[in-house]
């Protein structure tokens, strides 16, 4: 059935699906990781284990008594070499814990399925699991699946578009673990009790809809929905509204219209959690770009650097110009190949300077493509003015923290502003300024 609500804006991205065939290759265990204490949105980790000491799969290395925070949890066994500030995928130092392997891989002893018998039960199992957002945001699981008292959820949104061109990781899990996929969407139903699932699927993927519509079909809770491919499909406002026509106001979250959304890659993990115990250790990391030799899906332990894996797919064919984590729209550069892959990497890419170089700016000539292509119904153009004035109080009319950074508007921009660039530094001049006023 096609879907009534289409979300404004946006933009027709080549898709460079490149891996979608691949099947997940195993990475060999590494001779050594580096595990970032900062994983996900809140508050950083601190570190439970010092130099010399003796870690397992699975064992806890660090963690943080603030609400918003994850656990984090070695992804090999052997010792622990150093515990300091080392280079993160941001281009800053953040305190890092280094594990030299012993390639054993022995499972820490107190790995077991977690005793759940109620709401309450599952939310710590959630959190024990260091589980956050797989999709890439990285927010901590079971805060999102703990909203305040007063928000009713009606509503589980399920997130299979994966709309960032080359990206696959997402859509293996689809194709090689459907049943997980499903498992996980009833144990959020069942234990949050929220009444129906909805998940979305971008129509460039008709075999994962049609494998997922087949596993579904038994539990009429859950319904799986065909999604047009225009990027960004994936957002989650722009999700909630395409899926229930629900639109999530200025400054709130699906919360605050009865959903709560997860990635698919994210249920599956609490379906496994559940079944095995073992906490968030490895992660599905599409490699692939234009000078990559064998791109591939590849299941790699947290912590691995980037050189591991790019040296995994063959090495390069030429010298990259450009590194990002994640996809060409919202990846973050690299500065070096020895920063790790972390819970919510989902792909690195290498690019030649044909691809990777960041285009000239021309002036603007006003001609409002930035603003049709903005699914939040933004003026960019206008943002992009008051920035470069450094006009920061006019900022917050404009709604400018409304902004999820997707890039469509330097995507359709014909004179190459750098419109997304210039927004992420008013956004966080405008966040300090919050600060201050407090």
């Amino acid at each position: 059935m096609p879907l009534k609500w289409v979300f404004h804006g946006g933009v027709s991205a080549p898709h460079r699906k490149n891996t979608a065939e691949s099947e997940t290759s195993v990475l060999d265990i590494p001779e050594k990781v580096v595990i970032p204490m900062v994983q996900h949105i809140g508050a950083p980790c601190t570190p439970t284990v010092k130099p010399g000491d003796t870690v397992k799969v699975g064992q806890k290395i660090g963690d943080s008594e603030a609400y918003v925070s994850a656990p984090i949890h070695s992804s090999v066994s052997g010792t622990v070499t150093r515990v300091e500030p080392m280079l993160f995928a941001g281009g800053n130092l953040v305190m890092s814990v280094e594990i030299k392997t012993d390639g054993k891989q022995e499972v820490y002893e107190g790995i077991s399925p977690p005793e759940i018998k109620n709401r309450e039960d599952f939310l710590k199992a959630v959190r024990s699991s260091g589980l956050v957002g797989l999709g890439g945001a990285g927010f901590p699981t079971h805060v999102k699946l703990n909203p305040p008292k007063d928000k009713v959820i009606d509503c589980l949104i399920v997130n299979g578009a994966e709309c960032e061109p080359y990206i696959t990781s997402d859509y293996r899990e689809m194709l090689e673990n459907p049943d997980g996929i499903i498992e996980g969407i009833k144990l959020v139903l069942d234990y949050l009790s929220i009444p129906k699932a909805i998940m979305g699927i971008e129509d460039n993927k008709p075999k994962a809809y049609k494998l997922l519509k087949e596993k579904a079909q038994n539990d009429n809770r859950i319904s799986v929905q065909s999604l047009r491919s225009r990027y960004p499909q994936g957002a989650e406002k722009t999700l909630v509204y395409a899926l229930t026509g629900r639109k999530i106001p200025s400054g709130k979250l699906p919360a605050d219209v009865g959903c709560v959304v997860l990635n698919v890659n994210t249920v599956a993990f609490i379906a496994s959690y559940v079944k095995t115990g073992m906490p968030l250790v490895q992660r599905r990391v599409t490699v692939d770009g234009p000078v990559v030799n064998q791109p591939k899906n590849v299941l790699a332990p947290i912590g691995t650097s980037l050189q591991t894996l790019f040296d995994f797919c063959g090495g390069f064919k030429s010298t990259p110009y450009k590194v990002l984590m994640g996809g060409p729209m919202m990846g973050i550069a690299q500065y070096s190949l020895e920063t790790s892959v972390i819970k919510n990497t989902n792909a690195i890419l290498a690019f030649d300077k044909k691809e990777g170089d960041l285009p000239s700016e021309w002036p603007c000539i006003r001609c409002g493509r930035c603003v049709e292509a903005c699914p939040m119904n933004l003026l960019p153009l206008e943002i992009n003015r008051l920035v470069l004035a450094n006009k920061i109080d006019e900022l917050e009319r404009y709604h400018i923290l409304d902004c999820i950074e997707c890039g469509s508007c330097s995507y359709s921009c014909p004179s190459k502003r750098h419109l997304v660039q210039s927004i992420r530094i008013g956004k966080d001049a405008v966040r300090r300024l919050k600060v201050n006023r407090n």
